[in-house]
């Protein structure tokens, strides 16, 4: 695994902004080439989230047999309605990204937090059709915003496995990565997210990682202030000692819902330490 960037060196956050001169690499100012914010690298298409959500599931379970007849498609390509599929930007990828990480579904490695359950979806975004054997990987920092592979920039001391927090899963015949992590917690800079890349045609290496395939899909996951909020006034996450910013503050979300990566959120139990469940669907370009 080899480390891509440089990455930001954590000074207390201040409300004046910081002259770009003068300002460490960031996921707004990224130094890899990634795409800025208002570029179009390639198209990408988020399906919305709850009702629609739930219907797309439904669909896709009796598409298999039923399809539709307005999409052509066969029954091994459940489809999802094509009216509701949106063209989004992708997002930048951010300085803390690190290739061959681990395929599974289980990212957590022990690390502090509340759990959080992913389903993502993923679509082709000129047929809406699920597709299977994609590969759905995340990484992101932990409660106290530090990345595997970086602790110490957000000003936090803890031990670094350079794994913590990352790896992907291949979607399963419906189309669905399921992924198991914690709540994310914050650095200087950025609201709460998780990084998000879609792959096709990788190899699985004996090592439990992946090489080579197509990269289809680089962008992020968001999620709601107010369950953010809650979280956020709790341990583990009340010890980060770094303001936090707002999803509204936030340099690279674009304030579109679901369309630009806004998580449907689902408390799994009455109180935040309980977790949540995370769904979107998330459609790209093959």
């Amino acid at each position: 695994m080899s480390m891509t960037d440089t990455p930001m060196h954590e000074t207390p956050m201040n409300e004046t902004p910081v002259s770009p001169a003068d300002e460490p690499p960031t996921e707004a100012t990224p130094t890899t080439g990634a795409p800025a914010r208002n570029s179009l690298a390639r198209r990408t298409v988020l399906v919305a989230t709850g009702a629609t959500a739930a219907t797309l599931a439904v669909s896709t379970a009796t598409s298999r047999t039923h399809p539709s007849p307005t999409t052509g498609t066969t029954d091994t390509a459940p489809v999802a309605a094509a009216a509701v599929c949106t063209l989004t930007r992708e997002m930048t990828e951010g300085p803390y990204y690190l290739d061959g990480q681990y395929v599974r579904s289980d990212i957590t490695e022990g690390k502090t937090g509340f759990p959080l359950r992913l389903a993502l979806t993923v679509v082709d975004d000129d047929t809406c059709a699920t597709i299977s054997n994609a590969l759905v990987e995340i990484w992101h920092c932990d409660a106290l915003g530090e990345y595997s592979g970086y602790v110490g920039n957000n000003g936090h001391n803890e031990p670094d496995s350079g794994t913590f927090l990352r790896g992907g899963v291949l979607t399963d015949s419906r189309g669905v990565a399921d992924i198991t992590t914690v709540y994310p917690g914050w650095y200087r800079g950025r609201c709460v997210h998780i990084h998000v890349k879609v792959h096709v045609n990788v190899t699985l290496t004996a090592d439990g990682s992946f090489t080579g395939g197509t990269e289809l899909h680089t962008g992020q996951l968001f999620f709601d202030e107010a369950v953010t909020a809650k979280v956020g006034a709790l341990p583990p996450y009340s010890a980060n000692t770094v303001t936090r910013t707002t999803l509204a503050q936030d340099g690279i979300y674009d304030d579109g819902g679901a369309a630009s990566g806004l998580l449907t959120l689902t408390a799994l139990g009455s109180s935040p330490s309980a977790g949540y469940t995370g769904t979107l669907t998330l459609g790209v370009e093959r």
